[in-house]
């Protein structure tokens, strides 16, 4: 009952704040925010890698638990690919470094606490960021937006979408 409640509650703060997305095709957002250790990271300072900033509701929640799981269980192949990820939600550092060791999570988890940064890439709530991920290349263009989240699948979905977005090679 009380996980019901919770996902209801979940699904009404990230209704009521909801605002236009970033786009396909624009510059993604630059921001500065700080990871489970407290170390800041800047997205602009990560030009010429690939980027992934997933938003998600909570940590150490059911679907939000699944989600980082997916991401690192696959994420050999991010760090193989050079790619770079980000999970973003509004709880405070301590609480990512809690959830980033519980289930060890090896990319880093920043903390929106004023929203800013969700309200700028169109994924903000009232209460939580909505569960949508950001696929930046290397120039920091949006790529890719995923509105609908698989958890489960999250990982490889990412991976394989950024293998097909790959310019072939001319010999």
């Amino acid at each position: 009952m009380n996980e019901i409640l919770l996902a209801g509650f979940m699904l009404f703060g990230v209704t009521l704040g909801a605002q236009a997305a970033a786009e396909v095709g624009e510059t993604a957002p630059d921001f500065t925010l700080m990871d489970q250790d407290g170390n800041p990271h800047t997205l602009s300072a990560y030009h010429g890698h690939k980027v992934v900033v997933y938003f998600y509701p909570k940590d150490d929640t059911p679907g939000c638990t699944k989600e980082a799981c997916s991401i690192r269980d696959d994420f050999m192949k991010f760090e193989q690919k050079g790619i770079k990820v980000f999970g973003v939600s509004y709880d405070d550092t301590p609480s990512h470094k809690k959830f980033a060791e519980k289930y060890d999570i090896p990319f880093f988890l920043l903390s929106d606490l004023d929203k800013s940064v969700s309200k700028a890439f169109g994924a903000s709530g009232l209460f939580f960021p909505s569960r949508k991920t950001y696929l930046i290349d290397e120039k920091g263009v949006l790529v890719k937006v995923y509105e609908n989240v698989d958890v489960t699948t999250h990982g490889s979905q990412i991976l394989d979408d950024f293998a097909s977005m790959a310019t072939p090679v001319k010999d």
